[in-house]
């Protein structure tokens, strides 16, 4: 039987005669149902893995190298990177703008440094929401979806605390402001942080955070100081940059839906279930996830209690004048500014954990500097230094976390710990106030001394720090 078509192969009758192999055809048949099932139920989970995030249907190949993409290649990304650098423009400038307006909010609603320090707290929940939902809100909406919601959040908030309600109502409108800090934090990082050269445009990246932050005191102090305005009048600004964030991020980010998302970070793992749980639960990743995690937790409250209680100190200890006392503020966060793009071509030459390890003893001496010599210019410029050495940490723990973690869970990983770690704006910030108001705000010193060390070993647990291709 199986010789009969053979035979008649040839013949112009041949699709004929092929007819009676059909039994042949059948068996054949039966032998490749688990295939075809198995074909079908593919297609089935690809049609799925819109929706549900199911896994690729192979691993990437691990003999290739995929191109990184530039700031500005291809060209959409240069109006991308400059969205999200205006957006870290309105973050700077509302952590800083804490560090200006308290000793006012202070009067203006007679409070004690614990309660007026709630406005340090109450993001905190903002930025735990944020580092929940991250990951569902690029899934879902792609990178879309947060520049419509965060520069929204930032717009409804300031508009809110422009006409001064009652300070209750402005501790719960910061929790929306820390939200739309903690999204765009964990979106943008996440995405400049893939791109080569991480650690030069995310040093220009967390440059323009520094840029706001400088820009902030420095207008704020002087709108209430010199201009003799109420210290709400500087969020009349925020609600036009804010309203320029919004107009500005979604025109750049419009075709960066959930489908391109999902395109461009497929799962290259056979592991099922959730991203976020894979990298917060999963061996080692979770060892990198949570290790950044609380890196950035202590940085970030390091860098917003020097820059929210610096003024206060530098009034209350050092015994200055409030305008050049305001001007320390814009010291130290001009010094994080120019660090971050100075040390952010520094840093890949001497690679991110060696770097880091030179940065924190220096600005641990600096700190010490600051806290035992009882002078206000000595003050001054060693809080300034501080800030030039810690620039740049931010920007090597998110690079150092692309080296560390598969690209899959570049948004989950460095998303949770860039909103976590943002959550040290509120917790240490805080911490600082409700110690001061019975120790009184000099216990700022030993606190960031104290912080720069836990850092500093928590750097030093990470895994060795391979090379990225660029």
């Amino acid at each position: 039987m199986s010789s009969y078509p053979r035979a008649s192969a040839g013949s112009s009758t041949s699709v004929i005669e092929l007819q009676p192999i059909t039994s042949n055809h059948e068996n054949a048949s039966k032998q490749s149902l688990p295939h075809i099932a198995h074909s079908v139920s593919r297609r089935q989970s690809h049609s799925k893995s819109v929706v549900d995030d199911r896994n690729e249907s192979l691993p990437s190949p691990t003999t290739a190298t995929e191109a990184l993409q530039k700031w500005n290649t291809p060209s959409v990304n240069m109006y991308r990177s400059f969205a999200a650098f205006w957006g870290f423009i309105i973050m700077g400038a509302n952590d800083a703008a804490y560090g200006a307006i308290i000793p006012y909010l202070e009067s203006y609603y007679d409070l004690t440094y614990t309660v007026v320090s709630l406005i340090f707290l109450s993001p905190l929940v903002g930025y735990i929401l944020s580092a929940l939902l991250n990951n569902t809100i690029h899934l879902k909406l792609g990178q879309r979806g947060v520049a419509i919601i965060a520069p929204s959040c930032h717009l409804i908030a300031y508009v809110v605390i422009a006409v001064h309600p009652p300070y209750p109502v402005l501790v719960v409108i910061f929790m929306l402001a820390g939200f739309g800090n903690g999204l765009e934090d964990a979106a943008w990082n996440a995405w400049l942080g893939n791109m080569a050269n991480a650690n030069e445009i995310l040093g220009f990246l967390h440059g323009f955070y520094g840029l706001g932050a400088v820009l902030s005191p420095l207008i704020a102090t002087t709108m209430i100081t010199k201009a003799n305005l109420p210290w709400y009048s500087w969020y009349y600004i925020m609600i036009g940059a804010a309203g320029i964030e919004l107009l500005t991020s979604v025109a750049a980010f419009w075709t960066a839906t959930a489908a391109a998302f999902r395109a461009a970070n497929p799962r290259t793992t056979d592991k099922q279930g959730n991203r976020m749980k894979e990298a917060l639960a999963t061996m080692p990743s979770a060892r990198v996830t949570w290790l950044c995690a609380f890196f950035l937790l202590g940085y970030v409250g390091i860098e917003v209690a020097l820059g929210g209680w610096i003024v206060t100190f530098m009034i209350r200890v050092r015994q200055g004048n409030p305008f050049s006392s305001g001007m320390t503020a814009t010291g130290f966060w001009l010094g994080i500014t120019v660090g971050r793009v100075i040390l952010g071509f520094v840093t890949p030459r001497l690679g991110e954990k060696l770097a880091i390890s030179i940065y924190l003893p220096l600005a641990m001496g600096l700190q010490l500097l600051f806290w035992l010599v009882p002078q206000f210019y000595v003050s001054a410029v060693a809080v300034s230094l501080v800030g030039f050495f810690l620039g740049p940490l931010f920007p090597a723990a998110v690079v150092a976390s692309t080296k560390l973690l598969p690209r899959h869970l570049h948004v989950s990983a460095i998303g949770f710990a860039a909103a976590f770690g943002g959550s040290g704006a509120a917790i240490f910030p805080f911490a600082v106030g409700a110690i001061a108001q019975a120790r009184g705000v000099q216990v700022l010193q030993p606190v960031v001394l104290a912080l720069l060390a836990v850092i500093l070993l928590l750097w030093l647990g990470l895994p060795r720090i391979g090379r990225k291709s660029e």
